[in-house]
Parts: structure tokens; C-alpha cells; sequence
């Protein structure tokens, strides 16, 4: 290692001692943590299963960066190649559509033998693999519904696509050694307000419960839902809210899957972490970066990104969250998008790690709300990119912008011939 590096460690180390935190184990437990990257980003959400469709269901990708993912090897390729960039061991998130087969099959005849490319993979690369169904972007949800739909054969469609879904995680899990989360979110939605709100909700409800009749291992699988307030086509009314899916995830024991970019334009997902969870056992994060709506921008470390990790960190919540990325920028290197963000996530949990946390709550409790406000300030400009380079170099990883010169590299001698 760099002897300016270790140096530098050194000297930040003793800074953050005097407040009474360890910095190497701060670093090992932030090894533990794993992100879950998103495959969608490296192809913009086109999959394999179904060869030249049109995105719908509210989903858009603009921009057209060349050298893009376009088979299950590419792109595997592509996630080794970021993976190595960023310090930890961590996660890969499918969606149904990045099936690999050559066979023709639907969405709901997916069995885990079309998945089997992934599961070898995973296993050499010793990452976890979490797992979507994919409810857009398909002829049976071309009005924009889908488990709320009044068809019931289009129900019936989406149902044994969902329950197909789960016995695929189910042996993610039970192959990889560690749980598969499986998310379920839908686009159902009105584009103008509706005369009934609660019929599709019913519906909705109805088609979750059946999905989950089935009997799914938990130690392998943990299923979650996911909410949004709006997309495209759906302006007006979405039928899986907020406000349904927590009540539906509280009362049926399921995870809530809380996105950064799926509520008003002025709230935010990291003032109802610590809400959630002291009636939900588990959570999922899904980090993205609304712009002007769920613009799914690429993560960089804003203001809510930090109170997000102080959150977590804060109120030991760490254990029962697990943690994903959702953006899909086509318009610059899809690689270099998956490493900013990730790293990004992965320094602004270590910026939470190391606060004085029981110095600062000991503060509050005593009423002393200068001295807590003048430390959290002051500890804004600790020296914590002094670790977060001891770290990457600790992992073999690139320190500072050293990671894009390899994107670079990368981008000459393989995306540039795709």
C-alpha cells in the first residue's frame, strides 16, 4: 500500500480516536455490508427474453451511450469489471427479463433452470443475487395495469408470473447460501383521475395474497413491495401507494421496499426509516436520485443521501436493511454510473460510521443542543476521505478517481467493439 496512504490513515485515526471511535472497526464492519447492483443499468433495462421490445409501464431510459450490454455474457462481463472498482463483496439484482435461455418462453413459465447462467456465475464470483418480476414492458400490461387488472385472465397472467418469481429466488437463495430479496412493484395506474380508487386496490390486494399463499422458505427468500407516488401514463393515480403497501407489508409480515425517488418532490425516504422499521422486521432501500420526479439519476453523495446513511447508522438499523441501487442513465458509461453510485452509498455509510454517535446522544439527552450542533458540523470535515482511501486500497480497489482510467481502458478495448 501506498505509504502516503497509510500515513494519512494514521493521522485520521487518531483525530476520530479522541472522540472515541475505532476506525478498523468501523472498516470491518462496513465489509459486511453489501449493496445490491441493479443489472438494468448496464443494458437500459432491455433484458434478454424478449428481443427488441419497447420499454412501457412508466420505465424510460434516455440517452444512447454506446456499448451496452446486449447478452447475459456482456453484461456479466461488465458487472465483474465494476465490481472489481468498488471495495466490499456485494450483490447483483435481476430482473425476469435478464433471463438466460434460448428457449421461447413467458414471463410466466420462467423456471430457475433459465437462470441457471447466473447461479454458476454467482457462485464463481461468490455474490449474492436478488431477483424482480418483471410487471411492464410486455403485451399483458399494455394498458397499464397488471395485478390490479379488472381482466381476470390478465390477473391470472400476472399472478403465476409473480409466484414463478418467488420459486426462483427461493433457489437463488437455497444455491448462493444467503436470502434473495424478491421486490414486487407494478405500474398500475391511471393517466386521468378515476371514479373508483378502491376497486383496483382490491384487486391488487386479492392478487398479492394469492401470490403469497404459496409457501416460500424465508431463510432463502424475503419478499418485498414497493410503492410510488406517480410515473408516466399513471400522473393521476397509482394503485399500489404508500400508504397501501405499508399497511399491506404490516399486516402480511412482508418487507416495505422504500425507493428514494418514488414520494412528493419535497419528502424524503430517511426521515421514515427508523418510523418503518420499529413495526416492520426488515427493510428495503432502493437508492436512487429523483431530480424533478423518479428521474432515477445516478447516486451522488447530495444532502439526503447522507441523512439516509446517518439513519441507518444512527439507529443501528444497518442489520434489518438491505440495501439496492435503481437508477438507469443511458447517457453516460453504463459501468462508470454502477461504480460512482455504489461507491458513493458505500462512503456516505462510512461518513455515518464515523460520527461520535453516543457522544452526540448523550449531548441531546442532556439538552445541550450548541455543543451537539457545533460536533455534527465539525465532524463534516474530518478527515474521513483519508479511511475511505485506506479503505479501497485495504480491498484492492482503485483509490480516488484511480477507477476511471480502468473504466476508460475498458470502454477502448471492449464496449468500444460491441
Amino acid at each position: 500500500m501506498d505509504q502516503s496512504i497509510t500515513s494519512s490513515y494514521n493521522e485520521a485515526k487518531k483525530l476520530y480516536a479522541a472522540h472515541g471511535i475505532n476506525t478498523d472497526e468501523v472498516l470491518e464492519k462496513l465489509a459486511r455490508i453489501k449493496i445490491s447492483l441493479h443489472c438494468w443499468q448496464g443494458d437500459d433495462v432491455q433484458g434478454f427474453l424478449f428481443k427488441d421490445k419497447a420499454l412501457s409501464g412508466g420505465i424510460a431510459v434516455t440517452g444512447s451511450y454506446p456499448g451496452r450490454a446486449g447478452t447475459p455474457e456482456e453484461l456479466r462481463r461488465d458487472l465483474e469489471k465494476a465490481l472489481s472498482l468498488i471495495p466490499g463483496r456485494h450483490k447483483v439484482n435481476l430482473h425476469a427479463i435478464y433471463a438466460d435461455t434460448d428457449e421461447q418462453v413467458d414471463l410466466d413459465e420462467l423456471e430457475p433452470r433459465h437462470f441457471a447462467g447466473w447461479v454458476e456465475w454467482a457462485k464463481e464470483q461468490g455474490l449474492g443475487l436478488d431477483f424482480n418480476p418483471t410487471c411492464f414492458s410486455h403485451p399483458q400490461a399494455a394498458d397499464g395495469f397488471t395485478l390490479s387488472h379488472a381482466d381476470e385472465a390478465v390477473r391470472s397472467f400476472w399472478i403465476k408470473h409473480c409466484k414463478a418469481a418467488r420459486r426462483i429466488a427461493e433457489h437463488f437463495g437455497r444455491e448462493l447460501g444467503q436470502p434473495c430479496v424478491t421486490n414486487f412493484w407494478v405500474p398500475d395506474g391511471y393517466k386521468d383521475t378515476p371514479v373508483d380508487r378502491l376497486a383496483p386496490r382490491n384487486r391488487l390486494k386479492e392478487s398479492l395474497d394469492d401470490i403469497f399463499s404459496e409457501e416460500i422458505d424465508p431463510q432463502y427468500n424475503i419478499d418485498a413491495v414497493e410503492s410510488k407516488l406517480f410515473g408516466i401514463g399513471s400522473e393521476s393515480y397509482v394503485v399500489g401507494s404508500h400508504e397501501f403497501y405499508m399497511g399491506y407489508a404490516l399486516t402480511r409480515g412482508k418487507a416495505i421496499c422504500l425507493d428514494a425517488g418514488h414520494f412528493h418532490p419535497t419528502e424524503v425516504i430517511s426521515n421514515k426509516l427508523s418510523s418503518i422499521l420499529m413495526f416492520s422486521d426488515q427493510l428495503l432501500l432502493h437508492v436512487s436520485r429523483p431530480v424533478r420526479w423518479d428521474s432515477d439519476h445516478v447516486v451522488t453523495m447530495d444532502d439526503e443521501l447522507l441523512e439516509i446513511a446517518r439513519e441507518l447508522v444512527r439507529g443501528d438499523l444497518l442489520p434489518r436493511t438491505h440495501i439496492g441501487l435503481d437508477f438507469f442513465d443511458g447517457s453516460i458509461n453504463h459501468l462508470a454510473a454502477w461504480v460512482i453510485g455504489t461507491r458513493n452509498t458505500i462512503k456516505a455509510l462510512l461518513r455515518a460510521m464515523l460520527e461520535p454517535v453516543e457522544e452526540l446522544r448523550a449531548i441531546e439527552l442532556a439538552g445541550d443542543y450548541t455543543s451537539r450542533l457545533a460536533l455534527v458540523e465539525e465532524f463534516k470535515s474530518y478527515p474521513f476521505g483519508a479511511v475511505w482511501d485506506y479503505y479501497c486500497a485495504s480491498q484492492g480497489t482503485p483509490v480516488r478517481e484511480q477507477w476511471l482510467a480502468e473504466v476508460k481502458r475498458y470502454e477502448q478495448d471492449v464496449l468500444a467493439n460491441r
